[in-house]
């Protein structure tokens, strides 16, 4: 059962659904899904065919919580309070940023998070969109989810690289490419992003663009079995080389900028013990280099409810 939801007014983005490439060439029989075949040159672009498809030990020491100026990783995130969470939903701008170097990489997503770090016991739900040449051979926005539950050391992965996410409908391909892309100074383009907890079964399910995709069954997790303790929300950029990268994050714009120019995320809603969604608030920022990229929050009482913009271009004369 779908969490239910308060009402919201019209929005003045540009609405258009899901859309991937491969749609373009058919649909896929009843009772299939559809998979993004791995190729040998995507193997061989790994730094290891044994982290294929997963987060690289390196990564294990720049997760967001202990992002600094120095860690490597860089992020423009909102989180929420500690609590106790059963999902969240939220409109995700859609952008196609440049990265630096195909080793690189550019995403916009959510956290749905319980455990810590620090006892190898953390828990995380993921999913967004993420340009990452290297992975997926071009430098398309491409849709993505990962999951862990031990603190990314040998759990998890990409998409469907491993079992886990049971995935239930065949009109997406997850690790597909997402498309159209909005355009500075014109049309703005996002997508709907939906994770829950199941009431009835305990399994969280995904639901992109109103369409339910599938779920992470409860069993996989440890600390999320249950719930979340927290949620976040914005941008990360992964460089390749050690010294402040220009990859792009969002829009590659500072949100200083604005609607039509900054990324965005927008009616940022988490999911409470009642199965009900409600605006997220009292959200706190991680900006550790916010002359690189950085975020702003705000609430409206029109249909951008709670929201965030967020980003930057990196390397620049602030941010050498």
């Amino acid at each position: 059962m779908q969490p239910s939801r308060h009402p919201y007014g019209d929005s003045k983005i540009a609405s258009h659904p899901v859309t991937q490439t491969w749609q373009q060439n058919g649909k896929c029989p009843e009772n299939t899904i559809p998979i993004r075949r791995t190729k040998e040159e995507d193997v061989l672009r790994a730094s290891s065919v044994n982290w294929y498809g997963k987060k690289t030990p390196e990564d294990l020491q720049k997760f967001h919580l202990k992002a600094s100026a120095n860690s490597g990783h860089q992020y423009a995130v909102a989180s929420s309070a500690t609590g106790n969470y059963y999902g969240t939903e939220a409109n995700i701008n859609l952008w196609k940023p440049m990265t630096e170097s195909p080793q690189d990489f550019s995403l916009t997503q959510l956290w749905v998070v319980a455990g810590f770090y620090s006892t190898n016991d953390l828990n995380t739900i993921e999913t967004g969109w993420q340009v990452y040449q290297s992975f997926y051979g071009d430098n398309n926005p491409r849709l993505f989810i990962y999951w862990t539950r031990d603190a990314y050391k040998s759990t998890g992965c990409y998409n469907l690289r491993c079992p886990g996410f049971v995935q239930t409908n065949n009109q997406i391909a997850i690790g597909g490419a997402l498309s159209p892309q909005s355009a500075y100074g014109g049309s703005q383009y996002e997508v709907c992003f939906l994770v829950w907890k199941d009431p009835g079964s305990g399994n969280w399910w995904l639901q992109v663009g109103g369409i339910d995709l599938g779920y992470w069954p409860s069993s996989i997790f440890t600390r999320l079995a249950n719930r979340a303790s927290y949620i976040q929300w914005g941008g990360e950029v992964a460089p390749s080389e050690n010294g402040q990268t220009s990859t792009q994050m969002g829009s590659g714009h500072f949100p200083s900028e604005g609607f039509g120019k900054a990324s965005y995320i927008r009616n940022i809603q988490t999911v409470d013990s009642s199965n009900s969604l409600s605006s997220a608030n009292g959200l706190s920022l991680i900006n550790p280099t916010p002359n690189c990229y950085n975020v702003q929050t705000g609430t409206s009482s029109n249909d951008w409810g709670t929201y965030m913009f967020y980003g930057g271009p990196g390397r620049n004369s602030n941010c050498p």
